[in-house]
């Protein structure tokens, strides 16, 4: 019999397991591991008894083959389901009196979740247990300041209906907004417009969008901490880029502050250009915005 048993068994690689870590909130170890799926590593040990014990690879039909039982059904069991089973079969099979089995999934092959978009570390995560949104953003180091308030997620279950969900910055999270996250689910952050702000002003920089999308030319220099005493504020100028080319709109922001003429809407890539007075050719200041704009700092305004 011993002979037999010999050649039933597999060659297993023996291992430590890796103690559970954190990252952004998220349990990362056998305590918080969900259902073994088709592809996984399995590693499992049995006390004192180290020639059973070692790491299995779960095949594509969700089935290891395990030495003395040989092929066993564990895909979808939780680690703890699966000892239990091992230990049970290890007992019918009269090959132990009284086996400690424990088994760990050392590797998931297919429980991940992938966070994409404006996200400072965009990537795929293992889905070990119950997590919700916030939990992912938080294990992708958060939100970059191009991220709106618009959030995508693709369910793994039925990808042809995503769901949306809207976080705005600074407010307490409500239920609906942060869903629970499944495996195999696709978390995408949206990049929200960004307008310029340039010239004679305070602190020129590049600014998001606010939460509705929207953003007049009065919202936007006070983003930008209002005008330089120095200003030509009657001088301003709105470049936007369309589909036609570039597009220059004059701007009096004197008449603005004074509600004599309308407050624009600004869009996405528009560039607000306040020259100083002392400027001699204002033209000749606008040309120079662009690449001025291109490499303006990106400020998010908590």
């Amino acid at each position: 019999m011993g002979s037999a048993m010999a050649q039933e068994r597999p060659q297993m690689s023996m291992s430590t397991a890796v103690p559970p870590t954190t990252l952004g909130g998220i349990g990362f170890g056998s305590g918080a591991a969900g259902p073994i799926g088709n592809g996984d590593l399995i590693e499992m040990s049995v006390f004192d008894t180290p020639e059973l014990s070692g790491k299995l690879r779960v095949s594509n039909t969700g089935e290891v083959i395990l030495p003395l039982i040989g092929k066993l059904h564990i895909a979808g069991m939780k680690a703890e389901d699966a000892a239990a089973l091992i230990r049970q079969k290890f007992l019918d099979g009269a090959y132990l009196k009284d086996p400690q089995v424990t088994v760990f999934i050392a590797e998931y092959a297919t429980q991940n979740v992938s966070v994409l978009g404006e996200v400072k570390n965009p990537g795929i995560y293992p889905a070990f247990g119950a997590h919700h949104l916030l939990d992912y953003i938080s294990a992708a180091q958060g939100l970059t300041p191009l991220a709106g308030t618009r959030i995508t997620i693709t369910h793994a279950k039925d990808p042809s209906t995503p769901e949306q969900v809207r976080v705005t910055a600074g407010a307490t999270p409500k239920p609906e907004n942060n869903p629970e996250i499944f495996s195999g689910d696709t978390i995408y952050v949206e990049r929200t417009g960004v307008i310029f702000v340039v010239g004679d002003v305070m602190r020129p920089g590049g600014y998001p969008m606010d939460h509705d999308g929207q953003l007049s030319i009065l919202q936007a220099v006070a983003l930008a901490q209002g005008t330089n005493p120095t200003a030509a504020k009657s001088s301003a100028k709105l470049i936007r880029t369309t589909t036609g080319g570039r597009q220059e709109i004059p701007v009096n922001l004197k008449k603005i502050l004074q509600s004599k003429n309308t407050d624009l809407a600004m869009q996405d890539n528009d560039i607000l250009f306040i020259p100083t007075s002392a400027a001699k050719n204002a033209m000749k200041d606008v040309e120079a915005v662009l690449p001025t704009a291109a490499a303006a700092s990106i400020y998010r305004v908590p």
